[in-house]
């Protein structure tokens, strides 16, 4: 193994975590000094003190936003994780004051959406940590209407409350104004603390220039008010701290989360350790690598027993244990392999008639026994050509797509590195709902390639200029260096990331971990994983 081949993951990685770390201190030190001269604590601080110590958390969404507003609004101005709260599996929203005073962008939206979403899918405990000034004015145009702008937040409490009995626990921490007073209000419990707290429709300059009455907002909306006056609110704290226990009291008070059908044995260690990523992914992402390798580094001791192992090779399908629980593991194979007597040897990445027949089978399989599915997906899409066309690939794709889609059993994915074209859909794309969508800092998302791009869009004229004998010009070289470049920055996870189209970029050392979390949370319920969310029989 060359040094140059253990550099791509481990710089990619180096980068990402700089990044989050940058993007973890919110507005800055000033601004956090300011939140605590208020007798508050930051967003972070508060999630800090909630969450079991030394028990893994995951933070979804935290490159949201990132590289939007001039990198003024770093995580979207919310904290979104998911972690263990006395030992329960917990979503977690925390508005960041640090942040425009937690103010609500679009992107705001999307990210309570999701954890909204992950709670109710797997019928968990949602916190929320209150503390943001309402709508960002400016952009209230992406805020405020449409199906999935700030209404739809108050329609998934509102489910979560009559018809799911997800708990829902609201602490107002500080300012919690507007419309934004629906969302404890729509909770099953309000807690709020003395002096810091304010919970109205409308502040006391709003009141003031609506009705010209003047009055002060801890009068108008302060604790002592809404847990004295208008019985809003249901508990009364000193202050954050107080607050926070409070609500692991509360949780520590909750019925037992249902007992899982789905087996589960003592966990064991994977014969590989995360490190071995490093040197298992190469320096180029086309280049072939073991597969079997990789899943050695986060699944248990005993790896994958694999299912059709000498059939299709070029998909990866069979059971193994995360954490000691049983999970269907689905991974595209890369390099090269054997095929039928008298065919062409197979590209690994590339989904065959036959790879996505005995995937769809093995799905189905996982489905009726009730085992959560894990893709690992290094696809490049379905095979082209007029023999893949002549053996039905068309309708066996089709088959493979509607056994993933309609599976009711957790569903968690993890790009390795291409998540290209049709194939990123078979393998459980976010348009399909998967109950947790990860990726190491070496994904790739996109339609296609930069090459592949560049061969689509001048693939034409390439070949005019090639029978004239003519080069292409300068302008034409540039033309394609550009939209090479374009591809490769949106290919990047980060950019993924950034747009909420991977829940997070995790790495090598936190892979396991992070799946074992995804695995454990996925175990609360046993009623059907399918959409943001499923009645149950009204």
């Amino acid at each position: 193994m060359t040094k140059s081949s253990e550099n791509r993951l481990r710089v990619l990685t180096d980068e990402y975590l700089h990044l989050a770390e940058k993007l973890r201190q919110g507005g800055g030190q000033e601004k956090v000094e300011k939140i605590h001269k208020q007798g508050k604590l930051t967003a972070r601080e508060r999630i800090g003190l909630l969450l079991d110590k030394d028990a893994y958390a995951q933070e979804i969404g935290l490159l949201v936003a990132y590289d939007e507003y001039g990198g003024q609004a770093p995580v979207a101005a919310v904290v979104t994780v998911v972690g263990k709260i006395q030992g329960r599996e917990c979503v977690v929203i925390a508005n960041d004051a640090t942040i425009k005073a937690g103010a609500w962008y679009p992107e705001t939206i999307k990210k309570i959406l999701r954890a909204q979403e992950i709670a109710m899918r797997n019928r968990v405990p949602i916190i929320y940590l209150v503390d943001s000034a309402g709508v960002n004015l400016p952009y209230q145009g992406g805020v405020f209407p449409g199906q999935y702008g700030a209404a739809r937040i108050f329609y998934y409490n509102s489910i979560m409350r009559r018809y799911l009995k997800v708990p829902q626990i609201a602490a107002v921490m500080g300012m919690c104004v507007a419309g934004g007073a629906y969302l404890p209000a729509l909770s099953d419990v309000i807690l709020m603390v003395e002096g810091t707290s304010f919970m109205g429709l409308g502040g006391a300059n709003l009141v003031k220039g609506a009705t010209g009455q003047t009055i002060d907002n801890e009068t108008l909306g302060g604790a002592m008010t809404h847990n004295a006056i208008s019985g809003v609110a249901h508990y009364r704290t000193k202050d954050d701290a107080e607050c926070i226990a409070k609500i692991r009291e509360l949780v520590a008070e909750m019925p037992a989360k249902e007992p899982t059908r789905v087996s589960v044995e003592e966990s064991r260690e994977p014969l590989a350790v995360s490190d071995k990523l490093y040197e298992l992914l190469p320096e180029d992402h086309r280049a072939p690598y073991d597969m079997h390798a990789v899943l050695e580094t986060f699944l248990d001791e005993g790896g994958i027993d694999e299912f059709q192992a000498d059939f299709a090779k070029e998909m990866i399908c069979g059971t193994a244990r995360i954490g000691g629980i049983l999970v269907g593991v689905i991974a595209n194979s890369r390099g090269m392999s054997k095929g039928k007597p008298g065919e062409p040897p197979r590209f690994g990445g590339i989904v065959y008639t036959e790879s996505a027949e005995k995937t769809a089978y093995f799905i189905e399989n996982c489905d009726r026994h009730g085992t959560p599915l894990l893709f690992v997906q290094d696809v490049s899409g379905f095979m082209v050509g007029a023999d893949a066309e002549h053996s039905g690939i068309i309708r066996a794709g089709a088959r493979f797509v509607e056994a993933m889609a309609t599976a009711r059993v957790p569903k968690i994915v993890l790009t390795v590195n291409h998540a290209s074209g049709a194939g990123y859909y078979a393998m459980a794309g976010q348009g399909f709902d998967p109950d947790f969508i990860f990726s190491l800092p070496t994904g790739r998302m996109g339609v296609m390639e930069g090459d592949s791009a560049v061969q689509a869009i001048f693939g034409t004229q390439l070949e005019k200029l090639k029978k004239e004998g003519k080069e292409p010009d300068v302008a034409m070289l540039a033309e394609m260096d550009k939209v090479r470049a374009t591809y490769d920055k949106e290919l990047d996870a980060k950019h993924a990331a950034a747009r909420g189209l991977v829940d997070a970029i995790i790495t090598p050392e936190d892979l396991r971990p992070a799946l074992i979390l995804a695995l454990e949370t996925s175990l609360n319920t046993s009623t059907p994983h399918i959409g943001a969310f499923v009645l149950p029989t009204i």
